[in-house]
């Protein structure tokens, strides 16, 4: 069977990035992106949908997002799909939806000025297996802090 989990995304920056660090010194920078979408109704009438998405960006990506990136920025996000169950303080089992960024691409800001030269873009390093697998208990044992609902 045939798969493939590829995601391009274009959006503005809802917070400044949130950056953190493994307890390797990995440094990992969650991106809340919002992307709108115009479309019109039957009648003819405008409307606007807006999807808010977290991208996870890892190592020197992640600390180069931090840097330039604040609330509003433009930004376009190469990356996939990646799903993360864990249990929460209380017991209850928690799970999200996010985007694991491999290009980030630096649009310039909404008010045309960018803090950082535009455009840029890092490609992310291939992770060992087991590298990734002490990222995914990290996260999930630092979820609390780092996503919303």
């Amino acid at each position: 069977m045939a798969s493939y989990n590829k995601v391009l995304l274009m959006g503005n920056l809802t917070k400044d990035p949130e950056l953190r660090y493994t307890p390797q010194g990995t440094a990992v920078a969650n991106l809340r992106l919002a992307v709108n979408r115009k479309y019109r109704t039957k009648d003819q009438e405008l409307k606007e949908e807006v999807c808010f998405i977290t991208a996870v960006v890892w190592s020197k990506q992640a600390e180069t997002c931090n840097q330039y990136l604040h609330k509003g920025s433009s930004l376009l996000v190469e990356g996939r799909l990646q799903s993360r169950s864990w249990e929460d303080n209380t017991g209850a089992k928690r799970s999200v939806i996010e985007v694991r960024a491999e290009r980030v691409q630096f649009m310039g800001s909404p008010s045309g000025q960018a803090k950082a030269p535009s455009p840029v873009s890092s490609a992310q390093p291939e992770v060992s297996a087991e590298e990734a697998s002490s990222e995914s208990t990290w996260l999930a044992e630092s979820e609390d802090e780092t996503h919303e609902g």
